[in-house]
């Protein structure tokens, strides 16, 4: 077909990413009924987040997140709390469910070339929430091509201690 995308040539999807009106349900929802656990719960923001934008523009924007992993699959629950984000606008958009399917890349600022090459644009990204100021994170709008978003992320050496973790 003339016109098409190349392929993103991406390893394979390590992470899906849902948005939630109430991180503490959903963790337990999920807990308690798919039997899915070992949640790290967190909370994103300038403080810990130092470099994020929003549609172009450094923006800040505060979320909770929950990750725990389903065998080799990471699982991830977004409550956004303030400022705008892509969690924000999914929200009103569709309601809770699968936001996104998330990479994780060795080399964050490759990754995000490769994806622009390939005309899509980052939509928002932060960048420094390791315990050392490393861990990037990059969200595209493929929505149209894969009827959700894709993120690319650099997983950081070490995180910061979780807030909680449930089950405690």
């Amino acid at each position: 077909m003339t016109g098409e995308i190349p392929p993103l040539g991406l390893p394979r999807i390590n992470q899906i990413g849902y948005v939630v009106r109430d991180l503490d349900a959903s963790v337990r929802a999920y807990a308690h009924r798919l039997g899915v656990g070992g949640w790290q719960l967190y909370t994103y923001g300038p403080s810990l987040v130092p470099e994020m934008t929003y549609r172009g523009r450094a923006q800040a924007y505060r979320m909770r997140l929950a990750f725990t992993w389903w065998g080799d699959l990471q699982l991830e629950l977004v409550e956004p709390l303030e400022g705008p984000s892509v969690y924000e606008d999914f929200l009103r958009a569709h309601g809770e469910g699968i936001h996104h399917l998330g990479v994780f890349v060795p080399d964050f600022a490759a990754a995000v070339r490769a994806m622009e090459q390939r005309g899509y644009q980052v939509i928002q990204s932060g960048r420094g929430f390791g315990a050392r100021g490393d861990g990037a994170y990059a969200y595209f709008d493929t929505a149209a091509s894969l009827a959700t978003l894709l993120e690319v992320i650099q997983v950081p050496a070490e995180r910061h201690p979780p807030e909680s973790v449930y089950p405690p």
